[in-house]
């Protein structure tokens, strides 16, 4: 684990984010929120994230749109992004990669893995997980 990592977790759904702040709270990592696209790419550019988790469904533009904003930001290009969806088909996570994540994780989010997949993400870069 790699306590005191910046995380930025976009995701509009409440329930989500709860789940994901306290698992990550509990290992020592310092969760930044954002409710929606706009407010992600705001706030990742002011809080200097190690990682952003990203919600692909948000209200206002999407985590695709949110992702190339995100990219085109000099600040922010070695920033390691994860997409977040319940989307898990084959073809899903294919799209993610070309897109330009960094990764991809499945919803529902695995309590019990979430630390350690955050963890690889952190030092891979890059890594797929379920």
């Amino acid at each position: 684990m790699m306590p005191g990592r910046r995380i930025l977790v976009v995701e509009d759904n409440p329930l989500n984010l709860k789940l994901v702040r306290d698992v990550l709270t509990a290992f020592e990592y310092d969760v930044v929120e954002a409710h929606s696209g706009e407010e992600g790419v705001e706030l990742a550019g002011t809080c200097s994230p190690d990682l952003v988790l990203m919600d692909l469904q948000l209200p206002g533009i999407d985590g695709y749109e949110a992702l190339r904003l995100l990219r085109q930001d000099p600040r922010l290009g070695s920033v390691p992004v994860v997409a977040v969806t319940a989307f898990a088909m084959k073809e899903d996570r294919e799209r993610t990669a070309r897109e330009g994540f960094d990764g991809y994780l499945g919803k529902p989010i695995s309590v019990r893995a979430l630390p350690e997949q955050v963890s690889q993400f952190l030092s891979n870069g890059r890594t797929d997980a379920p």
